[in-house]
């Protein structure tokens, strides 16, 4: 049974976030194992990010704190992308393999965008 509080699993751009978890880390097996201290890591680092600052955000419980955190979560989705643009670049994914998650990154940062103005109308 999963532990935690409920609201947060029913955010829908933190279960985005938990996808594009998965497939970064799906993704970034396949990279150069001598990159696992270089572009793996900082790849899933900035993946788990998302996720974990929209419910770190969440559990504050004010809507300025959610924003905040949603913008921390941004962020991290900007930095993701770039990094998988490299990867395409250095030839460790083909573009093709790196572009279905890039248009994922970019539907979630627009919906993420929307969310932290939704927040700030709360404020």
């Amino acid at each position: 049974m999963e532990t935690g509080p409920s609201s947060v699993r029913d955010l829908e751009i933190w279960n985005e976030g938990v996808d594009v978890v998965k497939a970064t880390y799906g993704l970034t097996r396949t990279w150069p194992k001598d990159e696992l201290y270089g572009l793996i890591s900082q790849a899933r680092r900035a993946a788990v990010s998302v996720p974990a600052n929209l419910a770190e955000g969440l559990g504050r419980g004010t809507p300025k704190e959610m924003a905040r955190f949603a913008q921390i979560a941004l962020g991290s989705l900007y930095e993701l992308d770039t990094l998988l643009y490299l990867s395409a670049e250095l030839e460790y994914s083909s573009k093709d393999g790196v572009a279905e998650l890039r248009e994922r990154l970019t539907s979630l940062a627009k919906r993420t965008s929307s969310f932290i103005r939704y927040q700030g109308s709360r404020q």
